[in-house]
């Protein structure tokens, strides 16, 4: 009876690392797929913008002046939309045309973070959308970034006149969450300040 017994048991610890795979997989799945990725939460909402000063994207001009880089002291005093972009990023192609809309709205200032990109492919992405910034910083090594607590390109960032992070949006902007939720966070921030 004993010899019947092993092997049983032994195929049952066979299968226990197999069981316990599949649970994890499966643990894993829901949380990939519930809830709204752009939701995840950032320690920094509430924080002031990271102090990192950033060099301008060299050859960029806007009306024959070059735009300046990301000095910190720039995002005191206005509300600012901080997003942070790159060239190879296929949703940031997608957005470009909103953040344009977006810059026409004087009472803030658009800054890009270009992230991780080559001068000339930047300059050409932003030649053939147009450039919605008034300062673009060049983070070439992605430590800037880091600081932002960004996860990924694209990322928008809304900065209290204070210059305190208000909101974050992970991802793309994009004609859904345009007015509902970006736009409505700005008009927060310009009421904050008023």
């Amino acid at each position: 009876m004993s010899d019947i017994a092993a092997p049983k048991r032994r195929s049952w610890l066979v299968a226990l690392p197999l069981l316990g795979f599949i649970a994890l997989a499966g643990l894993f799945l829901v949380r990939l797929h519930s809830g709204d990725p752009s939701k995840i939460p950032s320690a920094l909402i509430g924080r002031p913008a990271p102090q990192t000063t950033l060099p301008p994207l060299p050859g960029l001009l806007t009306a024959g002046a070059p735009v300046p880089g990301l000095d910190p002291a720039a995002l005191k005093g206005k509300v600012s939309v901080v997003n942070v972009w790159a060239s190879w990023c296929v949703p940031c192609h997608d957005e470009a045309p909103l953040l344009t809309e977006l810059a026409k709205d004087t009472r803030l200032q658009l800054v890009g973070i270009n992230y991780k990109d080559a001068p000339d492919n930047a300059r050409r992405f932003l030649g053939r959308y147009g450039n919605p910034f008034s300062i673009v910083g060049v983070d070439g090594n992605g430590r800037a970034s880091i600081e932002w607590g960004v996860y990924g390109v694209p990322e928008t960032f809304v900065v209290g006149r204070d210059g305190t992070i208000l909101y974050k949006l992970v991802g793309p902007v994009t004609p859904q969450n345009f007015d509902s939720v970006l736009k409505a966070e700005i008009d927060k921030a310009l009421k904050a300040g008023s």
